[in-house]
């Protein structure tokens, strides 16, 4: 099988948006730049506002990138993905007791000092059932918290859970905020190297503490728009969220800088286990034998992807690098479609008068994931497989997967750091509402597993038991894995000292300079 060259997905996409730029740019918006490069602002394009500037109820990406800037936490992850201090640091009294001393006590944006109370101020709202935080679940064995003194602060825990440390990554807010119900998703108000300045339709404007530059974050939906408000100088970064070929359309740009970092978000497609057919281990297989995972990358990515085994990258504490891929193999796809026991209402007669099976396929309305979608489909075809695509508004296409309507769909984990996102994602009691499990998996080892590594305090011991389990999903194909995209930026050249993160986050904000021109 010759390996899928660009040109076979690309053959007009990227003439066609040089051409679209270009007209556009007949229109006047590459035209003359009204903004001053050398003023006191770094302008970032984003895909839409954040939605939730509290971070005890953020839950999107976006939002929780922000609110980083914003809010300073007890904890943080190095690079192994393992927790370090962030505002404090912690000793384990006893299995189910663990003290945090704070190392720094930097002052909110109000003025006031924040103190141990704060903290306990945080967490205690965050576990009011009636606040309706979207992190109680994560932070529901926690018994009780007090603050010794200005300084300390006791967690003390139902339960023994060895990854708690990890889950105290909620920003801290002033306690006497907090008791007026002050609106902070509206105003907010933290302790982090950024103070929010106004939030409006148009943008939100953060400023950072030390240097006083404004960061104002733009909201462009549509990827092309973006681009060319990057061309005219109306932005000045845009990071992640562009089509492939809009990518490369800024590589050739002799005024964008485009910057690469290997990435952490997992994407995957996902089965219902609940669904006859998909429930037969042999489909699974066949259609993991049946995608080039790799030619997908190469063509669609221009390589800036990784395969992925597991959900953890191979560099996290318990990540496993050593997990079987399923190889393109169509040959072997062929060999067990047959194997299965399909009903014959659901086998069809192509062109050729050869047997077709159906399946529906299900994905957002994002151009990249239908283009994706329809490689997919043109992959499947040629082992027997006809995918019946569609496509949704994000908010249709989500409810549907939460509520297991779909055989086959397709999504990403972004910015996972904890194990405990295998309890989360594959218990067989986290089906939704109740968690992540979409698609109804249920195997009394992986169970076995995951609570077993859940009850192990010894890092070393549970490591080796989260990458069993990870073995075991993928020997069981509990989903099938993908990739592990790259981070990329995109930057006009006078922007500088901008660093991207594995697991996408906006920190580079903090560092990035703009030099006069």
């Amino acid at each position: 099988m010759k390996p899928l060259k660009r040109r076979q997905f690309f053959s007009t996409s990227a003439k066609a948006i040089t051409t679209g730029l270009s007209s556009i740019s007949l229109l006047g918006l590459t035209g003359c730049n009204n903004h001053t490069e050398g003023d006191n602002r770094i302008r970032m394009g984003i895909t839409s506002r954040p939605r939730m500037l509290d971070p005890r109820k953020a839950t999107d990406a976006l939002s929780s990138r922000v609110n980083r800037l914003i809010y300073r936490q007890l904890i943080d992850f190095d690079e192994r993905f393992l927790p370090i201090p962030d505002l404090a640091s912690w000793q384990v009294l006893s299995p189910t007791h663990y003290r945090f001393t704070l190392t720094e006590q930097p002052n909110f944006h109000n003025g006031l000092p924040m103190t141990a109370h704060d903290v306990v101020a945080t967490y205690q709202s965050v576990l009011d059932p009636d606040f309706g935080s979207a992190h109680n679940g994560s932070l529901k064995g926690i018994k009780t918290v007090k603050a010794i003194n200005d300084k300390q602060v006791d967690f003390i825990l139902s339960a023994e859970d060895a990854l708690f440390v990890g889950r105290l990554v909620i920003g801290i807010l002033p306690a006497s905020l907090i008791q007026k119900q002050h609106r902070f998703q509206d105003t907010p108000i933290g302790n982090g190297k950024c103070s929010f300045v106004s939030l409006t339709e148009q943008k939100l404007v953060l400023e950072r503490n030390l240097d006083h530059v404004l960061l104002e974050f733009i909201p462009v939906k549509d990827a092309t728009v973006r681009v060319l408000k990057l061309k005219k100088g109306e932005l000045d970064i845009i990071q992640n969220d562009l089509s492939p070929e809009l990518v490369q359309y800024c590589e050739q740009q002799p005024n964008f800088k485009v910057q690469w970092f290997k990435g952490t978000n997992f994407g995957y497609i996902g089965f219902n286990f609940e669904d006859p057919l998909l429930a037969q281990p042999a489909l699974r297989q066949a259609i993991a034998h049946g995608i080039n995972r790799q030619a997908i990358v190469d063509a669609m990515f221009n390589g800036h992807a990784r395969l992925a085994g597991g959900l953890l990258v191979p560099e996290h504490w318990s990540g496993a690098a050593d997990i079987p891929p399923y190889e393109y193999n169509p040959i072997k796809a062929k060999a067990l479609l047959k194997q299965i026991n399909f009903p014959q209402e659901l086998v069809k007669k192509d062109n050729n008068n050869q047997e077709v099976i159906e399946l529906s396929y299900k994905t957002s309305n994002d151009p990249t994931r239908i283009r994706l979608a329809t490689i997919y489909q043109s992959q499947l075809k040629k082992i027997g497989i006809h995918l019946n695509i569609q496509s949704y508004d994000w908010g249709t296409f989500y409810s549907d997967i939460k509520q297991g309507r779909f055989q086959l769909y397709s999504l990403a984990w972004v910015g996972i750091k904890s194990p405990d996102i295998f309890q989360y994602v594959f218990d067989s009691e986290a089906i939704p509402p109740n968690g992540a499990n979409r698609g109804r998996y249920r195997d009394k080892k992986s169970d076995q597993l995951i609570r077993t590594a859940g009850k192990t305090s010894s890092l070393e011991a549970q490591a080796k038991l989260y990458q069993q389990l990870q073995h075991r999903l993928q020997a069981t194909l509990a989903i099938m894995p993908l990739w592990y995209e790259d981070q990329y930026s995109v930057m006009r050249s006078n922007i500088t000292g901008y660093r991207l993160y594995s697991d996408g986050r906006l920190d580079g904000l903090l560092s990035v300079q703009k030099i006069p021109v």
